[in-house]
């Protein structure tokens, strides 16, 4: 039981560890505050808990049933993607043409109830996210324990160690605040997360 939850975390530190869609967003959303990117974690968090749960339930055998169900995930997701890319770079503007130093911080923080539902809706907007927790749980749900109680279980450790795991991003973050609130730093990493987002974006919409 011990040596399967160890390789349990472990396997769920290697994917935290996998750069990707909601990386980009915490990050992206902790150069605005701590408290923004904590918040973007939890929302994150909750949608692999969901996925977990509906994984638990088999609901999201759907999607790999039906090509139809998860093309239509993969638009809306691609959507999401690309929506969070322009609201970027449109950020990355309007600091070029009123400034980007001190007050800008704070100008540009959002509320934490919409930082909550970025990091929510980048997770379930992610078809792959919903295929993936159908296929990683069940790995590891112990020999003759029962199928239901477990997954969940193991879709709430998962959530909570991805809360410290991403918790130290919004951490670094938040020590680096001085070196990235230079005039000229933070609008720049707003333009490359803006554009990572972006491809990542086309990305999905492109592959069948």
């Amino acid at each position: 039981m011990l040596s399967t939850l160890l390789a349990f975390l472990g396997a769920c530190a290697l994917i935290a560890a996998s750069p990707g869609p909601s990386t980009v967003l915490i990050i992206k959303q902790s150069l605005r505050s701590r408290r923004s990117g904590f918040l973007t974690v939890l929302g994150n968090e909750t949608g692999v808990f969901v996925w977990g749960v509906a994984a638990a339930f088999g609901l999201t055998a759907l999607l790999t049933a039906s090509q139809m169900a998860y093309d239509v995930m993969r638009i809306v997701g691609a959507a999401v993607l690309v929506w969070f890319g322009v609201q970027a770079l449109r950020q990355a503007h309007r600091m070029r043409r009123t400034g980007e130093a001190g007050e800008a911080w704070e100008t540009v923080e959002r509320s934490g109830w919409s930082a909550y539902r970025a990091g929510l809706l980048l997770n379930l907007a992610n078809p792959k996210a919903a295929v993936f927790a159908l296929s990683f749980l069940p790995q590891f749900v112990p020999e003759g324990a029962p199928h239901l109680p477990a997954m969940v279980a193991l879709a709430a450790i998962w959530a909570v160690f991805e809360v410290g795991y991403y918790g130290l991003y919004v951490w670094f973050v938040g020590r680096m605040k001085a070196v990235l609130s230079r005039a000229g730093a933070r609008r720049r990493l707003e333009q490359v997360s803006g554009g990572v987002l972006l491809l990542l974006g086309a990305r999905m919409a492109l592959e069948g």
